[in-house]
């Protein structure tokens, strides 16, 4: 079994002795590397020894991970491993760690504020691998929700001194604290409990991770957004510490630069985006009027075929006059009585509209589409589809008019 060091002190620097190897990982009597469990990811940092001949060795530690079975923490390196009974002094890299450890804590404390806003926001699970993290929350909280957990934990760490205290306690005196969730851990229990300079505990939580010592050191706790991923449970994403400062940071100096290209202040830019969408929508409406009035003016200058009882008007839409498939329903609706149009694209795209009681423009579609090969379909009187052959799937509309008659 491994002596876990980093539930007892923040120091960084350790000496342990290798107890086991196997390949390129080792298992140490001690470790302040915390392995990957909890939600947190594992340390990475660096293990340093003496070789056979007294020379420096030193490998880096990529991941770690504790044996549930043996309770060995188990340490994966980049080099070839020590061998066991070699002393080694290892190091933790600091700046994962506090990231870790920031993120670790923004999840207590704003599961907790989920909690006061509403005890029925329960936590389901938790992800703290990377910049964003994630809280798995039952309850269905809405926008309104969320942004007053937000607004709670904000307020809490910018006015409230909250410690850190982990004390290991019996569980059979686990009922003594107000834990927020119940914890099925046995025997002794790690608490990690964030308590006021009055010794009012804002949250307590059976943990085995890493945290910071102050929970003011954990902020910013920024929510992203939010998801329904499976009934009942909605994920919150969040950003905590230095990376939400960052990620901050960035988005406000994105902000300034698309302010300064519209020519207005940061704060008036939602009101700048809201305006120009609106009138992006207006110029697409009048755009799609005017394909429409084009592709009719396009359809009803070509020529006519005369198929016994039936007029046919192939029309042929063309990237340089009209975009596809903008032109292609206008073209085939709004008919003459009597009148039939066959329309095709160079991309492929074809239609049949008909004004005449004599010709189902969606059996002649797929008539057409089943001898020139495509798919499709659609009503008597409009039909579309697509075909990798539209000078056939014409053919093949004529043949089967003429056949017709």
């Amino acid at each position: 079994m491994t002596r876990a060091l980093y539930h007892v002190s923040h120091d960084l620097l350790f000496t342990a002795q290798v107890t086991h190897a196997a390949g390129h990982e080792v298992a140490l009597d001690a470790t302040a590397l915390y392995p990957e469990a909890g939600g947190q990811a594992a340390d990475t940092g660096t293990l340093r020894w003496a070789g056979e001949s007294g020379e420096p060795r030193e490998a880096t530690v990529t991941h770690s991970r504790k044996e549930k079975t043996t309770g060995l923490i188990w340490h994966t390196l980049d080099a070839g491993a020590p061998p066991v009974g070699t002393p080694v002094t290892g190091e933790v890299d600091a700046a994962r760690r506090w990231r870790h450890s920031q993120r670790h804590s923004a999840e207590h404390l704003l599961a907790q504020a989920f909690v006061r806003v509403n005890p029925a926001f329960t936590v389901d699970a938790v992800n703290m691998t990377g910049p964003e993290c994630t809280l798995d929350l039952r309850g269905d909280p809405a926008e309104v929700h969320v942004r007053a957990a937000e607004a709670l934990l904000r307020e809490t760490l910018g006015r409230t001194d909250l410690t850190l205290d982990t004390p290991v306690v019996p569980d059979h005196a686990l009922h003594l604290y107000p834990l927020r969730r119940e914890t099925k851990v046995s025997g002794d229990v790690r608490l990690v409990i964030f308590r006021d300079r009055q010794g009012e505990p804002f949250d307590v939580s059976a943990c085995g991770g890493t945290h910071v010592p102050r929970a003011a050191m954990a902020a910013p706790v920024v929510i992203l957004r939010t998801e329904r991923v499976r009934g009942g449970v909605t994920r919150v994403t969040f950003m905590a510490g230095e990376e939400a400062a960052a990620h901050l940071s960035g988005v406000y100096a994105d902000a300034r630069r698309l302010a300064v290209e519209f020519s207005v202040p940061v704060e008036r830019l939602p009101g700048r985006v809201e305006a120009l969408s609106t009138e992006r929508a207006a110029l697409a409406a009048q755009l799609d009027a005017l394909h429409a009035a084009h592709a009719r003016t396009l359809r009803d200058a070509a020529p006519t075929e005369t198929h016994g009882t039936v007029t046919l008007r192939p029309v042929t839409l063309r990237p340089v006059t009209l975009p596809d498939p903008a032109g292609l329903l206008p073209a085939l609706t709004d008919l003459k009585p009597g009148e039939v149009v066959v329309a095709v694209t160079d991309a492929g795209r074809v239609g049949i509209g008909s004004a005449h009681p004599d010709v189902n423009a969606g059996g002649l579609l797929r008539a057409a589409l089943t001898a020139s090969g495509g798919k499709g379909g659609g009503r008597p009187d409009l039909a579309q589809g697509s075909t990798s052959d539209p000078a056939a799937f014409l053919a093949a509309v004529r043949a089967h008019l003429l056949n017709s008659d």
